[in-house]
């Protein structure tokens, strides 16, 4: 994710970013030039047309198409914000979580061996919603190595699993009594919630059918303009279309970019950042 001051007008005009829509549709964009040129050029100077073109329809299907995309960048936005929460909910259930049992564990292996349990389930859950969980995601400990955990199909849900396996056992054994046991559960289960979250934000995209018609319907906008405004604007014509054909499809890259929040882009949740702050927040309380 960029880190930006967003009151530094100037600055965020003038770059140009890796992730910026216009490096991106560079190509896209000087095709375009190139197309309404040659549409000008063919009805101006070679067939000399005479009729006059309208731009009111494209205006008014301009207005409908503005619409779809406002609906199209709310609906990604939507998804990027409720991940954004749903990460939130790891940085709290992890530091409540850690809070309790540091309080109600005495044992200092057994207070690393949890810590490293809920360490492992953040890191791994990030990479579960990326490309999958690696060795380098995940921290041995003295009773689950490294290669046990990467055998599970789903690795949150194993080391969540575990988790509770360990805590069941302190209950049984009478290091925590079921009231304390209360208290944790809350945690636990805000864990699974989380984690659900993403993985519907992550597994459920926008429908096809929604997506592809959105494309069609700004592709014949943008191709049919050059022949509505050719005798109106003359050369004008391949800046304005080229300016709007940057406007209405940078909507829809930057609605795509959005709606699959974790992953690598510049634009996606700092996972990577929230990992690391759990991570802090726990070697201190869990100490």
């Amino acid at each position: 994710m960029v880190i930006y001051n967003p009151k530094d007008w100037w600055k965020l005009i003038l770059s140009f970013p890796k992730s910026d829509t216009f490096r991106i549709m560079l190509p896209g964009i000087v095709g375009i030039a190139v197309y309404t040129f040659a549409i000008v050029y063919t009805e101006r100077e070679l067939i000399h047309a005479q009729f006059n073109n309208t731009t009111t329809i494209h205006a008014m299907v301009g207005f409908v198409l503005s619409m779809l995309l406002v609906f199209r960048t709310n609906t990604a936005y939507d998804r990027w914000w409720e991940g954004r929460k749903a990460w939130g909910g790891f940085v709290n259930s992890s530091r409540n979580l850690a809070i309790k049992l540091s309080a109600i564990i005495k044992d200092a292996d057994d207070k690393k061996r949890l810590k490293i349990l809920i360490q492992n389930f953040i890191s791994s859950s990030k990479s579960h919603l990326r490309s999958g969980v690696t060795k380098n995601d995940l921290i041995a400990s003295d009773k689950y190595s490294v290669d046990e955990i990467l055998e599970a199909k789903h690795v949150p849900n194993y080391l969540m699993k575990k988790l509770v396996y360990e805590l069941n056992g302190y209950l049984e054994s009478g290091q925590i009594s079921s009231t304390q046991m209360l208290m944790i559960n809350s945690e636990i289960q805000s864990f699974s919630d989380n984690l659900g979250v993403c993985e519907r934000i992550k597994k459920t995209p926008i429908p096809y059918s929604y997506s592809i018609f959105l494309k069609k319907i700004l592709f014949i906008y943008i191709a049919s303009m050059p022949f509505g405004f050719a005798m109106e604007f003359g050369y004008w014509s391949i800046f304005i279309v080229s300016m709007l054909f940057y406007i209405f499809a940078s909507i829809e890259l930057i609605a795509e970019e959005i709606e699959d929040p974790f992953g690598y882009d510049d634009n996606d949740l700092p996972t990577d950042q929230i990992s690391e702050v759990i991570k802090q927040d726990l070697d201190e309380i869990m100490a």
